[in-house]
């Protein structure tokens, strides 16, 4: 895909294609999916997708998705016009349109016909490539579809039993599902050196909040009674359920308050539960980012 005369947004586009779609493509074949949040038939096509793509792992075959609204410069230069649009890619070229194949068995036959003429790697059995599946699982939950997410990561448990980002994925589906026993039961059973992992540091901070959250029935008693500015406990009980229900910036707002008013209650009770916000959303998250510096701000001016 040619790049000169482009604008900063287009190359950087193009530039996240060719790592991503390109350079694999020329020794593996890509099955390129381009998809939309609000794309009810692409949601039901994804499974299957993944599903193909994971058993066929070890000959070569990977995949790559495209989210038209993000990337509509790309979606313009494949002159898509709806979605689901589904290519297999060798070598940087498309080599053929699975549009049409959306069952497992159409899907199947095609990639079959593709690697019989094409000279793809296969991959090591051994050691199958998971990083777009977990990326998949991530794109996942990021959008707040726990039943998937919590398919993608079993798939890849079942393939890999000892990967670590996948158990943790898993057990974040579960709480986002609302199954926290699950979620617990899930973290305890690990194998003891799998969960010494880091990576469990960020779903155990996410599991205590959502077993620390109040009913959503009691948020409006908890508003009333967190008006009172000396009830901290109410309000650190508020803050805990805004964050069970999605709102961010309600707990956060709230904690910071706290902090202001006085930092000391309850030995930082407020500022902790806030770090542990922060860990288990993750403190790479730009949003993360802008809290940590009000929060610097709060204490120290």
């Amino acid at each position: 895909m040619a790049s000169l005369g482009l604008n900063l947004d287009e190359q950087k586009a193009v530039d996240r294609f060719r790592q991503a779609v390109v350079e694999p493509s020329m020794t593996k074949l890509v099955i390129l999916d381009f998809w939309a949040e609000w794309c009810g038939p692409c949601k039901a096509l994804t499974p299957v997708l993944e599903k193909v793509v994971a058993a066929y792992a070890d000959k070569g075959v990977v995949l790559a998705k495209i989210n038209v609204d993000e990337d509509q410069f790309i979606a313009a230069q494949f002159q898509v016009r709806s979605i689901p649009t589904v290519y297999a890619m060798f070598r940087g070229q498309p080599v053929a349109d699975l549009t049409l194949a959306r069952g497992e068995a159409q899907l199947r036959q095609v990639i079959d016909q593709l690697l019989a003429k094409l000279p793809v790697e296969a991959g090591d059995p051994a050691a199958p490539d998971l990083a777009p599946l977990l990326a998949l699982g991530e794109d996942a939950l990021a959008a707040g579809d726990g039943e998937r997410a919590a398919a993608v990561f079993d798939q890849i448990i079942e393939l890999a039993p000892d990967n670590a980002p996948a158990h943790a994925g898993l057990i974040r589906a579960l709480l986002t599902l609302g199954q926290i026993e699950d979620a617990a039961a899930t973290l305890a059973g690990l194998d003891p050196a799998l969960a010494q992992d880091p990576v469990f540091g960020q779903v155990r901070a996410a599991l205590a909040l959502a077993e620390d959250a109040p009913a959503p029935s009691e948020l409006d008693g908890l508003r009333a009674a967190a008006a009172d500015p000396d009830n901290h406990a109410a309000q650190l009980a508020l803050a805990n359920g805004l964050y069970a229900a999605g709102d961010r910036d309600g707990a956060a707002g709230v904690l910071l308050a706290m902090v202001a008013r006085d930092r000391t209650w309850h030995e930082g009770a407020a500022r902790t539960r806030l770090l542990q916000i922060f860990e288990a959303i993750g403190l790479e998250d730009a949003w993360v980012a802008a809290t940590r510096r009000k929060l610097s701000t709060v204490l120290f001016g």
